[in-house]
């Protein structure tokens, strides 16, 4: 009898079943390479459908950061599965190179002081729960998704600190995205701001459905906005923003990569008790807070 040779569609759902990172970048690269080479087993997958695969995602007007994106998720899968295999091959979708990559890159524009400053009066002027996401996102540096998927639970506001953890209705992006963050001037008063409006356990309850949190029609909702008053700066421009404010002080690198959640080149853990106590994270958002 010949052993069971497991597919890719098997092998990456418990593949991300185990990490519980977000499922999303890593099922958009399989349903990708499934319509174009077929969902294989696992060991089946030659270069050639590697370069297929780079090809039907350039086709489609995807970056040359995107499909890097896309590629180092096939390949964590395919290497998760010749690990649990047993499989001894060289995985195909590793050191594969993308014509003319990085040459598309757009340079992220960036908020002015002047215009966080403009932003957040009207956004606590307006009392809007999507305008408040902007002093919100702007001032703790984190993702939309993180905030707009916050349980109240996870707000502390006699310690003024947000936890920021996987729940039921919202993964995060890695696991080094789970965090605890002071909330400090402008990002302290839009919270208190925006709680009024909460309901159900949840921040934004409207954006709470039973298939998950709905994160990009918040994020359009206030892209919108965004975009109008402040010549086509989004949402995750306030989140480079605050990396570049934090670089302007001296910020220590591993910092700057706890409190945004990033995969940090010190390997410093980002979560809550581990790398940067709060008393410390504290200090470096009261040298940036406006």
């Amino acid at each position: 009898m010949q052993p069971r040779r497991f597919t890719l569609g098997e092998v990456s759902a418990e593949y991300l079943e185990l990490r519980g990172i977000d499922p999303k970048p890593t099922k958009l690269a399989v349903e990708t390479l499934c319509k174009q080479s077929g969902d294989q087993p696992i060991g089946s997958y030659t270069r050639e459908d590697a370069k297929a695969f780079v090809n039907a995602l350039r086709s489609k007007g995807n970056s040359t950061a995107t499909i890097r994106r896309r590629l180092d998720c096939i390949s964590a899968v395919i290497n998760y599965g010749f690990s649990e295999l047993e499989i001894e091959k060289r995985n195909p979708f590793s050191r594969l190179i993308i014509k003319n990559e990085g040459q598309d890159r757009k340079k992220r524009g960036t908020f002015t002081k002047e215009q966080l400053r403009t932003g957040y009066e009207e956004a606590l002027a307006s009392k809007s729960p999507i305008r408040l996401l902007m002093p919100i996102l702007g001032e703790t540096g984190c993702r939309l998704g993180e905030i707009v998927g916050l349980r109240i639970e996870d707000i502390d506001l006699e310690q003024e600190v947000i936890h920021i953890r996987p729940n039921p209705m919202r993964r995060l992006k890695t696991t080094g995205s789970e965090r605890s963050l002071p909330l400090v001037g402008y990002g302290l008063e839009a919270m208190r701001a925006a709680l009024p409006t909460s309901g159900d356990g949840w921040l934004y309850p409207r954006y709470i459905h039973e298939d998950g949190c709905r994160a990009t029609h918040a994020s359009n909702a206030l892209n919108k906005w965004l975009k109008a008053r402040f010549g086509g700066l989004t949402a995750h421009s306030l989140r480079h923003t605050m990396r570049d404010r934090l670089r302007e002080v001296e910020a220590p690198l591993e910092l700057i990569d706890q409190i945004g959640g990033w995969s940090s080149v010190g390997g410093v853990g980002a979560s809550y008790g581990h790398g940067y106590k709060m008393e410390q994270l504290r200090q470096w958002f009261g040298k940036v807070a406006l």
